[in-house]
């Protein structure tokens, strides 16, 4: 939070995140239809972490839900909802476990996958502002067998990331709105590219851009006024003013955030750089 370059951290995020979603409609379309960010999370987080002969940490649905359970994020019928789909959508399969067939297990897809290395390279970026002595190299050139890696370490730290995400109130108010996310990163992305963080800037054509209605726009805004996050202005009330305690409370969930992910960073290089031909890859491209 006391970093200087912390405000430079934030827009390189901010512009990141927007270009994860911002250039491809369909992945816009599936976040609000078929669940939010924790729900690709969880989903390649606990593939990686399976093991076959362990069936306590197979890949099934019980085991999304209980995951999810730890956010407070849905009800088992929503899960079953976003996993059903997810499989039409082409992002998940399902099929019975080879050792007991009255199990369903499920498996991600190379398009989940995909968007998913995108999606946690965006998440390194500002900390590759903050700190570009330190090596993030492998998550930001989406190398797959890094992000499996990357995927495995994550489970431990489940817990307490959920516990970290309680303490910020003002970054679940987004999360917990359908497209609520993109848009706050798309609001402060225009306060920012206006070269003054308290201009007032217009809120209701992100729901033309992200296919929400505007009354769930509305409502959005009505929820963040209420929490002195932003100020309703203008004629009819179009526009909004980004408050202080907005761009605080966001930058306290941007730094949570790099926080976690650069513990698992660290834990991953470490089993990363005894991988055979990793050191040696490294000496060459120095």
């Amino acid at each position: 939070m006391n970093h200087p370059r912390l405000p430079e951290a934030r827009r390189a995020y901010i512009d990141s995140f927007t270009d994860v979603y911002g250039g491809d409609p369909f992945m816009v379309r599936l976040l609000l239809q078929a669940g939010r960010f924790f729900v690709f999370h969880s989903a390649a987080v606990l593939e990686a972490a399976q093991d076959p002969s362990r069936r306590e940490t197979w890949f099934t649905v019980a085991a999304l839900k209980k995951q999810l359970a730890m956010f407070g994020y849905a009800s088992p019928r929503q899960v079953d909802h976003l996993v059903a789909r997810l499989r039409e959508v082409g992002f998940l399969e399902q099929s019975r476990a080879p050792d007991d067939r009255r199990v369903w297990l499920l498996a991600t897809t190379n398009k989940l996958r995909a968007h998913h290395t995108e999606w946690l390279a965006a998440h390194y970026v500002p900390l590759a502002k903050l700190y570009p002595h330190h090596d993030y190299s492998p998550v930001l050139s989406h190398d797959r067998a890094f992000h499996e890696l990357h995927c495995r370490a994550c489970l431990p730290f489940t817990a307490v990331g959920a516990r970290l995400m309680m303490t910020l109130p003002d970054t679940l108010l987004f999360f917990m709105h359908a497209a609520g996310p993109l848009i706050q990163n798309a609001l402060l992305k225009a306060a920012m590219d206006s070269g003054d963080l308290t201009a007032a800037v217009p809120y209701i054509d992100v729901a033309d851009r992200f296919g929400v209605s505007r009354t769930h726009v509305r409502n959005l805004m009505d929820s963040a006024q209420a929490a002195g996050l932003v100020r309703i202005v203008g004629r009819g009330g179009r526009s909004i003013e980004i408050l202080p305690r907005h761009w605080v409370s966001y930058d306290r969930g941007l730094a949570v955030g790099m926080y976690l992910h650069d513990v698992v960073n660290l834990v991953v290089m470490q089993e990363w750089a005894k991988r055979p031909g990793e050191k040696a890859a490294r000496q060459l491209a120095v």
